[in-house]
């Protein structure tokens, strides 16, 4: 028998994910599955850990991983955002409009980010005051700005953007800007989710709302504002996916809100609510787009992608349910 094959091995390599998992959370499982896979394709293709995929791999997906940092907030909270991909759609389109009309690139940027806070301070409002789901209000905002968009431009292409507002082409110190974005925005979400008050109430408020709110907690005011902020976290990944290239569709991303929900959970936010981080959704954000890319790279068709993703998902769920049901027993 091989020695991998022997079943002390397997309960070594059980255990020793077993240990990594209890120690660091689901982000170490990816950061590891994640280095694996460079690993593994590099030796495979050594075009795939070439500067220009990586550059693609990091920066041409970090607007799905600062979208997915105010999406893991609001399932932490214990709700779901299924227009943000919509939203995001929506505002490329008034950020390019402005640009061309020749107002300031600032007001290019900053409008976008406003009108998503409005959007959801009004979605978030309807959550935690007239006590709609926030499936039901999303669904139904979804269809509002898709529908919108679509009948207001036709899907028409924006052009002729001024090179200065096109900030997702900038290079600081030769490092692409949307790492810059994503990095800082992780890191800086992650610190005031572990150590403000607010952050803190928010896994309270999605772990146990009553214990919540006999606690002191407005978890009304408090699931406005969530949503307010992911609102904000959605103009700023605009900004990303906006400039990343020379012309702007007035249409909704294919599939984004899926992705972006999807990469919240698997970086390991519970889709019940009360945990996870915004580290885990941005890392698991990156581990798609180098799925992606890897399965181009080793020939395989890059529809193969969904399907990874759906077991994943369903890995992910399942695990976190198990975890549940051990503390529950505990």
């Amino acid at each position: 028998m091989a020695f991998a094959d022997h079943p002390t091995a397997r309960r070594s390599e059980r255990s020793l994910l077993h240990r990594l998992y209890s120690a660091y959370g689901q982000e170490a499982v990816i950061l590891v599955a994640m280095v694996a896979l460079f690993v593994i394709v590099g030796l495979i293709n050594p075009r795939f850990l070439s500067p220009e995929n990586l550059n693609t791999i990091f920066s041409g997906n970090a607007y799905i991983a600062v979208a997915a940092i105010g999406m893991a907030m609001i399932i932490i909270t214990g709700h779901i955002d299924v227009s943000v991909g919509a939203l995001i759609g929506v505002l490329a389109t008034i950020s390019g409009t402005l640009a061309v009309a020749g107002y300031p690139v600032w007001v290019a940027w900053l409008v976008p980010i406003l009108v998503g806070m409005a959007v959801n301070a009004l979605v978030g409002a309807m959550v935690a005051y007239a006590r709609i789901p926030s499936i039901v209000v999303t669904l139904g905002m979804l269809s509002i700005l898709r529908g919108g968009l679509i009948s207001v431009t036709g899907g028409a292409w924006i052009s002729g953007l001024p090179k200065e507002f096109l900030i997702a082409q900038a290079k600081p110190l030769g490092v692409p800007a949307p790492i810059y974005f994503m990095v800082i925005l992780t890191l800086a979400a992650a610190f005031w989710m572990r150590y403000s008050a607010f952050g803190r109430s928010l896994y309270a408020i999605g772990g146990n709302p009553e214990a919540a709110r006999a606690s002191g907690i407005p978890i009304e005011r408090r699931t406005v504002m969530v949503f307010v902020i992911h609102g904000a976290f959605a103009g700023l990944a605009t900004l990303l996916f906006a400039t990343q290239l020379q012309i702007i569709q007035s249409t909704v991303p294919p599939n984004l809100e899926l992705t972006v929900i999807t990469a919240a959970v698997i970086g390991g936010v519970s889709i019940l609510g009360g945990t996870g981080t915004v580290i885990g959704s941005t890392l698991a954000a990156i581990l798609f787009a180098a799925i992606g890319s890897a399965l181009i790279f080793t020939n395989v068709s890059a529809y193969w992608l969904r399907a990874v993703i759906g077991v994943l998902i369903l890995v992910t769920v399942l695990a976190d349910m198990i975890r549940r049901r051990r503390q529950g027993r505990a």
